[in-house]
């Protein structure tokens, strides 16, 4: 039986964010047609991903829809499967990667950036370092598709923060600053990037095919990883 997969997003109080985030589970559906694929939310939202795993028989792949590692990767999310379906296979969380950055630069371009725009990525942000590294090396990654610097500035927890890197980048000769919105869909988070009176912000990656295919290859990885053989430790 083929393997169901579990989309376990944040959750939003955005109806326009949790719309987006059902787009995003619709165009995962339709790279591969006839296989299921089941929504889900840690919290705020509905239905959460401890009502949804006990609901699916079979095997599951969860694939957490976040773009960095953090709380939600290593304690919230762990707990619930372990609670509710202990025997699912969780995939990696989705950044970075190069088809993150593909998407980035995309919405970048058709948001108008010109080649004198200083670039900041805006993410949410972490008390955990290994989240907002991954979110630095999405930037460097960013950076080297658009042969350009790019700064990772954090909304919430982490430094520079947003403030501090448009300040920061508000001294250079560049001719405005444009922001690469790096959250999946509208509410909050996207909501400070746009107040923090950029030139431009793009819009969020959203129910981007790249994200979709993104999605997929974490799932294919997380099942080819359970596939193999344990070895055994010698003494």
């Amino acid at each position: 039986m083929t393997p169901v997969l579990v989309l376990a997003a944040h959750g939003t109080r955005s109806p326009a964010g949790q719309h987006t985030l059902a787009a995003l589970a619709e165009t995962v559906r339709r790279v591969r047609p006839g296989q299921r694929v089941e929504l889900s939310y840690l919290e705020i939202s509905s239905p959460l991903l401890g009502e949804v795993l006990p609901a699916v028989r079979g095997p599951v792949v969860v694939v957490p829809l976040l773009l960095a590692g953090g709380y939600h990767a290593h304690i919230d999310l762990p707990a619930v499967v372990a609670d509710h379906r202990p025997d699912a296979v969780v995939s990696g969380w989705l950044g970075p990667h190069r088809l993150l950055t593909s998407a980035l630069a995309r919405k970048l371009a058709r948001a108008g950036l010109r080649a004198t725009d200083a670039v900041l990525l805006g993410a949410a942000g972490s008390s955990d370092p290994a989240a907002l590294a991954d979110v630095r090396a999405a930037a460097h990654r960013l950076a080297v598709r658009l042969a350009r610097p790019v700064t990772a500035a954090f909304a919430s927890a982490g430094t520079p923060s947003l403030e501090e890197a448009m300040e920061r980048v508000g001294s250079t000769p560049a001719a405005r600053v444009a922001i690469a919105s790096y959250v999946l869909a509208p509410g909050f988070f996207h909501d400070r990037l746009v107040g923090a009176g950029a030139g431009l912000v793009s819009e969020p990656l959203g129910a981007d095919p790249d994200v979709a295919a993104l999605i997929w290859h974490r799932y294919d990885e997380a099942l080819s990883r359970a596939a193999r053989p344990r070895t055994l430790r010698r003494a």
